[in-house]
């Protein structure tokens, strides 16, 4: 029997009539993203296009593929956009890095512009009155 919680398939000729199928494929379509709804996953989402994954993801579990061989299936189709939970590869730990990165570089990038504004440590101090006065005449011979 189908959990009593609200999901978006409505429809009972989307379901399929094997208990065990139906189950898997509900697991399956909770890890993925309704590309329209984006925050939900195709079973919850009564968007059009969602619908149309969970019919695919339930003709590749009647025609007997594997939960990994349906997921590849709509990664290859859809791209990883489509995951709710993407896989750890370099480019989403560069996608999760970069603000942190960009924000280390802006305040390198503060740091070195307000150090260059500064006076350097032993810079000269002011001229005494006797330095000015031979300045002075040095300027105007």
């Amino acid at each position: 029997m189908i959990s009593s919680s609200a999901h978006a398939v409505l429809d009972p000729r989307e379901m399929l009539p094997d208990p065990a199928q139906e189950a898997r494929a509900r697991e399956i379509g909770r890890g993925l993203r309704c590309l329209v709804c984006q925050n939900q996953s195709i079973d919850d989402s009564n968007a059009e296009l969602a619908r149309d994954l969970r019919r695919i993801v339930r003709e590749r579990v009647a025609a007997g593929d594997t939960d990994e061989e349906v997921v590849r299936f709509v990664v290859d189709r859809y791209g990883e956009f489509v995951l709710l939970k993407p896989p750890v590869n370099a480019m989403t730990i560069a996608l999760w890095a970069s603000p942190a990165v960009l924000f280390g570089l802006g305040a390198l990038s503060a740091w070195l512009y307000l150090r260059r504004r500064r006076p350097a440590p032993g810079a000269p101090a002011e001229l005494s009155a006797e330095e000015r006065a031979r300045l002075k005449g040095l300027l105007t011979e």
